[in-house]
């Protein structure tokens, strides 16, 4: 924005134009500023919803064992990769992932595997510093970037992958399960909060809270 206003200003004097004619550029612009600053984020949020798709068409016979199965294998490759100190950042969508993010990253749809997630994080492999994308039973594209959160009250401890994490669950509706490459703490982020030190009890259940939207009626009634 500065940049702007003393290039047009700078052209407004070098044309021979008076005090008023700066203030006249200046003015509006000072405004637009103002409403980046405070509105930001809500303007990038809104910006996202209305360009978001579908990540992948949801394989709709999704059942219980399954759900389980995709449930176990998450937590596995979280658990060895948290071991050995491999960063990573896993995406829970809900059909609701902007269509920049995918293009951003390579596209996958494949089965979600342990072995198939930790390859994808080794150090130095093609896309292990992006962000995968699951979507129900699907790993849909993975070395995906995301919007860094601008949130002020992060701890100065979390890195760009969590403030990756934490940004793109201000924007949309996921759940986000990420390994610190410093540390080897698992942490789960939904809404813009952070739990840490994710034990294997905690990840359960935000697989299992993700998952239950994806069961069929029937298998909800069984529970």
């Amino acid at each position: 924005f500065l940049a702007v206003f003393f290039t047009a200003a700078l052209a407004v004097i070098l044309a021979g134009g008076s005090i008023d004619g700066i203030a006249f550029i200046l003015v509006p612009i000072l405004f637009l500023l103002f409403v980046a600053l405070v509105y930001g984020q809500e303007l990038r949020r809104r910006v996202f919803m209305k360009t978001s798709i579908r990540a992948e068409e949801k394989d709709r016979s999704i059942n219980e064992e399954e759900a389980l199965r995709c449930s176990d294998e998450i937590i596995k490759a979280l658990q060895a990769m948290s071991k050995n100190d491999i960063g990573a950042l896993i995406v829970l969508s809900n059909e609701n992932v902007p269509a920049q993010i995918l293009e951003s990253g390579t596209r996958l749809n494949s089965d979600i595997s342990a072995e198939l997630i930790e390859g994808i994080f080794i150090p130095k492999a093609p896309l292990h510093d992006g962000a995968m994308i699951v979507s129900g039973t699907k790993i849909v594209a993975a070395g995906c970037f995301l919007p860094i959160s601008e949130a002020e009250n992060i701890p100065k401890d979390l890195g760009t992958r969590h403030r990756a994490a934490i940004g793109i669950t201000e924007m949309i509706d996921v759940t986000v399960l990420i390994v610190s490459e410093e540390t080897g703490i698992i942490s789960v982020i939904k809404q813009g909060n952070v739990q840490r030190y994710a034990d294997y009890d905690l990840l359960k259940s935000a697989l299992r809270d993700y998952y239950w939207q994806e069961l069929p009626l029937s298998d909800k009634k069984n529970k």
